[in-house]
């Protein structure tokens, strides 16, 4: 398929922006991860990413890869302009480099990044490749189920696929698809044409489990669309809720071969599938605060199920304290607990200098805003401490190397706070491995995530229980102050969209300055 196709470049920048949050995402938080050049083949084959999807079609091909850059890092607050500025303008540089060598573009973009004057840098991006590349150089694009999918970002690049599945298992998968129909435009064999419809709702995180009812009946409606005749590929983007962009919300991309009617029916069809059932997606599971959480699960040790996975799926910055205040206070009548994990530098690297088995007494969490929590006093032993960097074994970015710097296991003999400098939501079983913990030895493991961690935890929970604390995440969307995203998104009641780009929203996010 792909004989002419002799070289192909690769390249990414990906964040997830929590605009909410005060504090700035700087360059510092992108270089941690950051890979160039020959690294990224040698960095991602073989992993469940998008990047070793797009190397492994390049292998199967013999298409050469020629590495540009990749730069990603956890969710966090608005990326600041120069750091956006400084990764856009190497990504440019490499790419022009390139151009004439290579036959296309692989990009990875997450969709929901929002920057320091730019409420959709990633389309200032593709604007840019699109000057130093030109209209006509062959772009495809993988991109993160949550993003917020404009219609003037994805025209600009010939093919868009995003993951179908959350928890994002099939990352490579996605990759996969994107440079398949990348290689089909180039060898002549289809033309790619894209429609897109919005169907004016945009889902909590915690509600876009694809595989839980009502989601998972219309992703499989989905799956049946995309074995038409002449349909390529279709994605439903649920959007990310927690960017305040004008691009928030739901998004459906089908692409057809040569055939834009066939992509526009399909598209408007389950668009219209998802403004139908907007109420049920966006009630799709109980909610319980932290209190009724506890009591719920201790009903349910009592009971004999077990581990009990609690999910503090409101915060996003991995430093919440409310659910473990209220764990604290329930002392010796909690069970074994374990929170992996949560992200704190200052404590991380008290605790390592402490050293093991040694007693230390000091404040956690709570930083990352006044939503988090008040830090809490914590008293406990130091069972691990040391950097913690390893190859993730789980079915979520299965085969990529985590580096969470400087971290360690501080266990009171009731909870054990798997403590780390580097923010990571824990959403497999490696926390417990890589920190020499036994996890059947836990009642209760209190967890960050949003979906992600269904794929490991699923099969070996005894019940999961969604704790909604007052963070910057949270089920409910009406209790955030939007002010720039378009009237018309269900759930969100705005406050104001006039002038909305030299306001300052009521978190501080100033994105004029």
């Amino acid at each position: 398929m792909s004989q002419a196709v002799k070289r192909l470049a690769i390249g990414g920048l990906v964040h997830e922006t929590v605009t909410f949050l005060p504090q700035e995402t700087e360059l510092a938080a992108f270089e941690h991860r950051a890979v160039r050049g020959d690294e990224i083949a040698r960095t991602f084959a073989g992993s469940n990413t998008v990047f070793g999807g797009f190397l492994q079609v390049c292998q199967d091909n013999e298409i050469a890869v020629e590495g540009l850059l990749v730069a990603e890092c956890a969710p966090s607050g608005p990326v600041a302009a120069a750091a956006f500025e400084t990764m856009a303008d190497e990504l440019l540089s490499r790419a022009a480099l390139w151009r004439e060598e290579a036959d296309g573009l692989l990009l990875h973009l997450h969709g929901a990044m929002a920057a320091r004057g730019d409420t959709d840098p990633e389309h200032t991006l593709l604007l840019r490749l699109r000057a130093v590349l030109g209209d006509d150089y062959p772009i495809a694009m993988a991109m993160d189920l949550h993003g917020n999918v404009s219609v003037e970002k994805a025209l600009l690049a010939d093919v868009v696929c995003g993951f179908r599945r959350s928890p994002h298992t099939d990352m490579a998968e996605t990759g996969a698809r994107a440079a398949k129909l990348l290689l089909g435009k180039l060898a002549g064999e289809i033309n790619p044409v894209t429609a897109m419809a919005r169907p004016g709702l945009v889902l909590p995180s915690i509600f876009t489990a694809t595989e839980v009812v009502p989601l998972s009946d219309i992703m499989a409606e989905m799956r049946v669309e995309t074995e038409q005749k002449r349909i390529l590929d279709i994605t439903i983007f649920t959007g990310f809720a927690y960017a305040d962009v004008p691009a928030i919300g739901a998004t459906v991309v089908a692409i057809a071969d040569g055939d834009e009617a066939l992509a526009i029916r399909a598209a408007e069809r389950l668009s219209a599938r998802l403004a139908e059932a907007r109420e049920a997606l966006y009630h799709s599971a109980p909610l319980y605060d932290p209190e009724a959480a506890l009591d719920k699960a201790a009903e349910l040790l009592a009971e004999g199920v077990r581990p009990v996975v609690l999910l503090e799926h409101a915060d996003r910055s991995n430093d919440s304290t409310h659910l473990l205040e209220a764990m604290l206070a329930r002392g010796p009548n909690l069970g074994r607990a374990a929170v992996p994990y949560l992200h704190d530098p200052i404590g991380a690297m008290a605790a390592t200098s402490s050293g093991l088995d040694s007693q230390l007494r000091l404040t956690l969490g709570g930083k990352s805003s006044e939503l988090a929590g008040l830090p809490l006093l914590f008293t406990g032993y130091i069972k691990f401490a040391g950097p913690l960097r390893y190859e993730i074994t789980g079915p979520y970015r299965n085969g990529e190397t985590i580096d969470l710097g400087q971290s360690a296991v501080i266990d009171n003999g009731k909870i054990a706070v798997i403590v780390t400098s580097v923010s990571s939501s824990a959403v497999d079983t490696d926390p417990f491995t890589q920190c020499g913990l036994d996890i059947d030895e836990f009642d209760i493991i209190a967890l960050r995530s949003k979906t992600h961690f269904r794929a490991a935890y699923e099969p070996i929970a005894g019940a999961i229980l969604i704790v909604e604390t007052p963070d910057w995440g949270p089920a409910e969307l009406t209790t955030l102050p939007y002010r720039h995203a378009p009237p018309g998104v269900y759930p969100i009641t705005m406050t104001s969209h006039d002038d909305a780009f030299e306001d300052v929203t009521d978190d501080g996010i100033n994105y004029a300055d």
